[in-house]
């Protein structure tokens, strides 16, 4: 092709990187990835690197792998599963337990369960003498308990806790989240800067599409009365099975949820997000103005302005405040578009409250009471679920790997401790529940 003057594209460099690998050249196919980078002008794939770095994981040359995962990082590509179970295993295979525990962090990043191969990679690293050798880093269990509340639960990223061996063991994980070691796993929430982000990303792309002054009110009020627990989208529950021909809007339905949320968080109202023309007509219905106006009086609604779209609203002020939304809206239009799928999704999973109306009775389908991703407890252990072959919750199988004299280490810390570390730690346990 370049004797001919024609330039080689992604497909056909790709298609030679993967002969370089099949004669267990793994050096050729890494620069002819550099090469079209520089003289091509071509921006490689995942599968473009994925034959130099499965040949370099195969031939245990970690050091080289790590440059092509260097190098993929430099033009702007996240690894998944198969290249993170690649580079873990060749860590594992050479001993690298600092580089062990960070592959770990990241297959617990790309989130959700792990296949049964990655399974069997982090089963071997445990189960085996190198993975027994690694030592704890010197922190308290305060101090562990701060990462996992600022990280959104789940994991505290901060090193391998405790010394010796492992006991590894597979088991199921019951409906509350109790693991078959007795420790309870988490709902994994984002962390605090993503969500922080998320929040300024919302609030951006609002001002460039409403009216920016009417935005910028709502944010200021918000900052001054931002003590909720539960957001609702209030059009979208008074408009749950309704006429829309008619003009429809039940504000039983609506005055269900807010009562049943009142309720539930020991007499704290939830906001409804409610549009000045929605509400401009409750007002004008002799039957819906007393209970309009309480809610008025109470702090209840917020009414967003005229030629506003009250979505923008809603779910900037369930970000914001880290707390519930409750609304069936799936959030798949143009809006929400803008914004990117994948925190998105994960952040709904954490915060969505649906609900349904059966007979006028309602129910409120909670967010699950645990994550089925990768978890590192404060003790230091390491819960992995993997692909279930069934999509029965009750069966699936998770990796349950702890240090069982770390529990009781744990444990002697905690009731040895003295009383302003005992509250410190009380109040950072309050405040995982509150966010749970």
């Amino acid at each position: 092709m370049l004797l001919s003057n024609v330039n080689p594209n992604e497909a056909s460099v790709t298609a030679v990187t993967r002969l370089a690998a099949g004669r267990k050249d793994g050096c050729y196919a890494f620069e002819l990835i550099k090469r079209m980078n520089k003289e091509f002008n071509i921006v490689p794939r995942l599968r473009t690197y994925d034959p130099a770095l499965f040949c370099f994981c195969e031939n245990l040359e970690a050091e080289k792998a790590y440059e092509v995962e260097e190098h993929m990082g430099l033009m702007g590509l996240s690894l998944e599963e198969p290249e993170i179970a690649a580079l873990l295993k060749v860590s594992s295979e050479t001993g690298r337990g600092e580089r062990v525990y960070g592959y770990l962090q990241k297959l617990r990043n790309s989130g959700g369960c792990a296949s049964e191969e990655t399974g069997r990679v982090i089963e071997d690293w445990f189960c085996g003498e190198k993975g027994s050798e690694v030592k704890g880093v010197s922190c308290g269990v305060g101090m562990l308990k701060e990462a996992i509340l600022k990280n959104g639960g789940g994991w505290h990223g901060i090193g391998w806790i405790g010394e010796g061996k492992w006991l590894v063991k597979r088991g199921i994980v019951d409906e509350i989240g109790k693991c078959c070691c007795g420790e309870q796993l988490c709902c994994v929430d984002t962390d605090d800067m993503e969500t922080e982000r998320f929040a300024l990303s919302i609030a951006g792309l609002a001002m460039e599409r409403e009216v920016k002054a009417n935005f910028r009110e709502f944010q200021d009020w918000l900052e001054k009365h931002g003590d909720y627990e539960a957001i609702l989208d209030g059009a979208n529950i008074g408009l749950y099975q309704q006429n829309f021909a008619e003009g429809g809007f039940s504000i039983p339905q609506l005055d269900a949820v807010v009562k049943e949320l009142y309720d539930r968080s020991n007499n704290k109202w939830p906001l409804v997000i409610l549009h000045n023309k929605r509400l401009r007509s409750l007002l004008e219905n002799p039957f819906h103005r007393k209970l309009v106006e309480e809610w008025m009086d109470k702090g209840v609604l917020y009414m967003t302005p005229h030629g506003s779209n009250d979505d923008w609203y809603w779910l900037y002020a369930a970000v914001k405040l880290k707390c519930l939304l409750v609304t069936n809206d799936e959030m798949r239009d143009h809006i929400f578009e803008l914004l990117g799928s994948n925190f998105l999704q994960k952040w709904k999973e954490r915060h969505q409250v649906r609900y349904t109306f059966v007979k006028g009775n309602l129910k409120l389908e909670m967010p699950p009471p645990y994550s089925f991703v990768i978890q590192e407890s404060e003790k230091g252990s390491w819960h992995v679920p993997i692909v279930a072959k069934s999509n029965n919750e009750s069966t699936q199988t998770w990796l349950c790997v702890t240090r069982p004299s770390v529990f009781k280490s744990h444990d002697q810390e905690l009731a040895t401790m003295g009383t302003s570390e005992k509250g410190h730690v009380l109040c950072c346990n309050s405040e995982i529940l509150k966010s749970q």
